[in-house]
């Protein structure tokens, strides 16, 4: 949903019941003033080229002077900034901004780009100009902010049952269940080109990049404090959902409306059609550029992808694209958050004991995690009865399958290769117990 250019210091526009009679609010301009207001970074270069200088720097560095000597420098101008070595540690950097009559001193870094806190900048250009914008809208605006999120346009303007209707006449007469809105841990923070509002708040998103978050599932922009005050009902956008695979396992099933990922369905049908009898069937690679192929094809065609003998002939091509897709889910079917109950219920030695908790750790799945992991188990329990043929156990599935559907949270720890064989034991025993333990 696109931000209007076209704004106002308060209030919003009434909205329809009717998503095609949606009007969009108005949004609240003072800040976007504020930010105008602010005053433009003046680098104040160095009269003689530094031998000292670092290759990432320019001319704004001065080497090794005092914090005195930078004030003396940057006073009268505000905005002005320079660089310049830490004389109690050589070798440090620290960047001297004056704003507000006074001279701010912060410890810079450069790891390919700058930052001297969570946001990282091409340029050290730019990252005074992002600074002296938050630093005059917070100065100037403290109490406002405070005040943002207490009158919310979130709730007025309806944008939930707008996006429920839009969805439900799209896709299906069913409705959705209510989903989280998502902002995902690796593109939490979003980069708006333009002026862009919060649409939780109506009020202008500051600063030069990584101004808010952006919901990964319905495209909702909220200032990332406003993103924590946002219900937990929107719904999956599915011209937001480009790909099928690497795409969130609970976002793709709730965009399509279906209890499971077609991929698992659309191979599994084929592999049991006419693969169960393969030798060394999951175990076998196909080639690699084929299995690329079907990866392109249910990302550009979805469920009319033709996986077909009369496309694929060599099953285990078919085998590797389900083992792919369930490989680069963004969150493993076992999830991160239950990982370390299934290791434990593994290294229980009574066998009713360990079966029980490994029950509770299914029990705390989400649907669409539970859903196909059953179905997943319920497939391979069938492929164990052709074993003769085969060769496939479920210990010899254990194997293959257990770094595939578990990957522990922090992926490089030295016990994440201790961790295999108890992964192994989990995937056997959800084939073993598949009947009881669904």
């Amino acid at each position: 949903m696109a931000a209007s250019s076209n704004s106002s210091l308060s209030g919003s526009s009434s909205v329809s019941s009717d998503p095609e009679d949606y009007q969009p609010p108005i949004w609240k301009s003072y800040l976007y003033q504020l930010q105008q207001e602010t005053p433009r970074p003046k680098r104040i270069t160095c009269p003689q080229e530094m031998e000292s200088r670092p290759k990432y720097y320019g001319r704004e560095f001065h080497g090794l002077i005092s914090r005195e000597c930078a004030d003396e420098l940057l006073a009268g101008t505000e905005g002005a900034y320079l660089i310049r070595e830490s004389q109690r540690q050589p070798g440090t950097y620290t960047l001297a901004l004056r704003f507000g009559s006074q001279t701010l001193n912060y410890r810079l870094f450069y790891d390919g780009k700058h930052f001297v806190g969570e946001k990282r900048f091409e340029s050290v250009h730019d990252l005074v100009t992002d600074g002296l914008i938050t630093l005059y809208i917070e100065t100037k605006a403290a109490e406002y902010i405070a005040k943002m999120t207490t009158n919310p346009i979130y709730h007025h303007l309806g944008y939930t049952s707008l996006l429920r209707d839009r969805f439900t006449h799209r896709l299906s007469r069913t409705r959705f269940e209510p989903k989280r809105v998502t902002f995902q841990q690796d593109d939490k923070v979003h980069t708006f080109r333009g002026p862009h509002w919060c649409e939780y708040c109506a009020n202008f998103m500051w600063g030069l990049i990584s101004q808010g978050v952006r919901c990964s599932d319905c495209g909702l922009n909220v200032h990332k404090q406003c993103s924590k005050l946002v219900p937990s009902d929107c719904q999956p956008d599915l011209s937001r959902i480009k790909k099928v695979f690497s795409c969130d396992l609970t976002t793709l099933v709730k965009a399509h409306n279906t209890p499971r990922p077609m991929v698992l369905d659309m191979c599994i049908k084929e592999i049991e059609n006419r693969g169960l009898k393969s030798e060394g069937l999951y175990r076998v690679s196909g080639f690699t550029e084929h299995i690329e192929d079907v990866r392109l094809a249910f990302d550009r065609d979805g469920e009319k992808a033709d996986i077909s003998a009369n496309v694929y002939t060599d099953i285990n091509i078919i085998a590797g694209a389900l083992k792919l897709y369930l490989r680069d889910l963004p969150i493993p079917v076992i999830t991160y958050d239950v990982y370390y109950k299934f290791i434990q219920a593994a290294k229980i030695t009574d066998p009713d004991s360990r079966l029980e908790a490994v029950h509770d750790g299914l029990l705390q799945l989400p649907p669409a995690h539970y859903e196909t992991l059953r179905y997943l188990m319920t497939h391979l329990k069938r492929v164990t009865v052709y074993e003769k043929e085969n060769y496939m156990t479920a210990e010899n599935l254990g194997i293959i399958f257990g770094p595939t559907l578990m990957r522990p949270p922090d992926q490089y720890t030295l016990s994440t290769l201790n961790d295999m064989r108890y992964q192994k034991i989990i995937v056997q025993l959800l084939i073993e117990h598949e009947d009881i333990l669904f």
